[in-house]
């Protein structure tokens, strides 16, 4: 295992099961600084809950015939027309068609489609020597725990992540605006493999400083 790339944290011992297929209707946790990875068949849906209302999720999602095709926000934001997704959106994929549909949404609403996710570079430009828990890596090891490869760290679904953008284009990186319980819930348009990282980041206050759970649970079609 090649640190320089992949660092350990109980992602890779802690699958929802040993190929990720879920319990329906049952409640997991995605510890704070860890990820998961689930199957969620065509027609399911899966909630994802902020349980604190402070917390970042990472989130992809992979189709389950062929790891080359998954959640791409580059090709995404064109097939919705604007920056962040609301209810009723499809979300799409980068062979242009929809992987997801984004049902309810909770929460103000406020979500990211623009940053990559945090990497062992992103804690080194923030002055971080040690190895950090990073969301690019919890995605690696999500999926390593339930036997699979993933052949690339793509764009995520960041979402409660704050990053508003003013008139002349720049970001900030500002707290979520959430609350306790609030949740998305997305719909299956194939058989996907849906991951989710509770983002580590406690540099920066995009998580309140503390990074916390979050909750999912797989729901029938």
């Amino acid at each position: 295992m090649n640190s320089e790339w992949l660092g350990t944290n109980a992602t890779l011992d802690n699958p929802v099961s040993g190929d990720g297929t879920p319990v329906l209707g049952q409640r997991y946790t995605v510890p704070a600084r860890e990820g998961r990875a689930v199957r969620v068949a065509r027609g399911q849906t899966i909630r994802i809950v902020n349980t604190h209302g402070t917390q970042v999720c990472d989130t992809w999602a992979f189709s389950q015939s062929n790891l080359h095709e998954f959640m791409s926000w580059e090709h995404g934001r064109v097939m919705i027309g604007r920056v962040n997704p609301v209810a009723g959106d499809p979300l799409g994929s980068n062979r242009r068609r929809p992987i997801l549909q984004f049902l309810e949404d909770s929460s103000p609403g406020i979500h990211d489609t623009i940053y990559a996710a945090c990497d062992l570079y992103r804690y080194r430009i923030l002055d971080v020597t040690d190895y950090h828990d990073n969301c690019s890596d919890n995605l690696r090891m999500a999926m390593a725990a339930i036997g699979l490869t993933v052949p690339e760290v793509p764009q995520p679904l960041n979402l409660w992540m704050n990053i508003p953008i003013s008139e002349g284009g720049r970001t900030e990186f500002l707290p979520t605006v959430s609350k306790a319980g609030d949740h998305v819930l997305l719909r299956a348009e194939m058989d996907v493999i849906v991951v989710m990282s509770a983002c580590p980041q406690d540099i920066i206050q995009i998580n309140h400083g503390t990074p916390a759970d979050i909750h999912f649970i797989v729901e029938p079609a």
